[in-house]
């Protein structure tokens, strides 16, 4: 990894995340699974932000990457309905009857 924090800071997009820290991947996953990876990964960088406050930028990026490498292999085990990172997956539908509620008398 040859990149700076500040060359860190202007990513935006998954691929250049992965492409950062010279991660291989499938853009096929990638497309299905961005938002669900790029929110994992934000989640797992603020675990080392928080654990970790005193890390140099090298550090910082070094544990960044495994922390990518971590969200992605994540969703190559686990499904994003599994995981329930967005709050539509939290959310019950209105309206609808499940079969647990229904009961015969």
């Amino acid at each position: 990894m040859s990149g700076t924090i500040d060359e860190f800071k202007k990513l935006v997009d998954a691929e250049e995340f992965l492409q950062f820290f010279n991660l291989p991947y499938d853009q096929t996953f990638v497309n299905v699974n961005r938002l669900h990876i790029l929110k994992k990964f934000s989640q797992y960088m603020g675990e080392v932000d928080e654990k970790f406050p005193d890390l140099s930028s090298e550090e910082k990026l070094t544990q960044y990457s495994l922390a990518l490498q971590k969200a992605y292999e994540l969703f190559i085990e686990s499904s994003p309905h599994e995981q329930k990172l967005f709050k539509v997956f939290n959310d019950k539908p209105k309206n609808v009857v499940t079969l647990a509620e229904i009961t015969s008398d």
